[in-house]
């Protein structure tokens, strides 16, 4: 029976993939390839675990020319995206790619697509501009509402919001500039391109690591917008006064719940253990009696360490990172 489409197949109507052990029937692999391809969701994992699926399995797999040929360019084009010295030809319908390495000191870059020769800016990556500086982007047209255009007059304020509106849902990747779109769902800032794999904050559009949110940066695992400057400033002050109070409250309760609790805690689970091993009532007793007298030795030791390591990690946050950023 096929996990995915429930239906009874023949042996040989499972293939084999090369990156794990999972087996689904080949009409099934056939249409997720099909979707995962044309969401441009490449590399490919495997329907039922993370582990990627081989090339040469996907090809096998893929009976249409033109989806493997898409699949190549996917591939292709992450790989190129996540090299820092690829820049991407700014000419309308040109998707050529241009590795430039060492030309920072001489930013002319010139396309080497047949029938292009676009030239354009290392830095800012718009066209060449010889007598003046980097210029910022202007925005991407995809993100105005096409609808806008024909709103009459007296509707202006009513297009205004709704392209404000779109703006906030739909936003460019800071490593490849693909449009992505997130849906006012409630659901976390963290986002991930499915193009270049870039992990990215939907609030300030910038790279991240899974500290950023814990960072006094403004930006809410969860929220619309980030913080005011008002409210990061008032935020940080109060951790750097209140930091003293609240340490020692958690370290005053941390240190009483882990002592006692972990004897507690031991003592059930080899009570239940032991009741399901069918022990003597004897033994039963010696064994919870013994696991708890461990757990009274132990417990100490685990109590000192984790308010030895977390009480210096928790000051050196509050009076490094967030003192350096209330600096600033």
């Amino acid at each position: 029976e096929c996990p995915l489409c429930l239906l009874p197949q023949p042996p040989e109507a499972f293939p084999t993939l090369a990156s794990c052990a999972h087996r689904s029937c080949r009409a099934c692999l056939e249409q997720y390839l099909r979707i995962a391809v044309g969401e441009s969701r490449v590399p490919v994992a495997c329907p039922h675990c993370p582990a990627a699926l081989q090339p040469t399995d996907v090809h096998r797999l893929l009976a249409e020319p033109a989806l493997r040929d898409k699949y190549e360019e996917f591939l292709l084009r992450r790989l190129l995206v996540a090299d820092p010295g690829t820049r991407w030809c700014p000419s309308p319908d040109c998707s050529y790619a241009v590795i430039a390495y060492g030309c920072a000191e001489c930013p002319r870059l010139t396309c080497g697509r047949e029938g292009c020769g676009t030239e354009f800016c290392y830095h800012c990556r718009q066209p060449w501009h010889p007598n003046g500086p980097c210029a910022p982007a202007p925005p991407a047209p995809g993100l105005a509402n096409p609808a806008a255009q024909l709103i009459h007059p007296e509707d202006s304020t009513h297009g205004e919001t709704l392209a404000q509106a779109e703006a906030e849902d739909i936003k460019v990747c800071p490593r490849c500039s693909a449009f992505i779109m997130k849906i006012n769902d409630g659901s976390c800032n963290r986002m991930n391109c499915a193009v270049c794999g870039c992990l990215f904050c939907w609030l300030c559009l910038q790279e991240i690591s899974d500290v950023h949110f814990l960072s006094p940066s403004g930006c809410t695992f969860w929220g619309k917008r980030p913080w005011s400057r008002t409210r990061k400033i008032l935020w940080q002050l109060g951790m750097v006064l209140g930091a003293p109070m609240v340490i020692s409250l958690v370290a005053g309760i941390a240190v009483p719940v882990i002592t006692i609790g972990i004897p507690i805690y031991m003592g059930r689970k080899v009570l239940g253990q032991s009741r399901r091993s069918s022990l003597s009532g004897c033994q039963q007793c010696f064994s919870v009696t013994s696991s708890v007298l461990l757990s009274l030795f132990v417990s100490p030791i685990i109590t000192a360490v984790t308010v030895g390591v977390g009480v210096p990690l928790m000051l050196t946050y509050v009076y490094g990172v967030v003192v350096l950023s209330l600096c600033r």
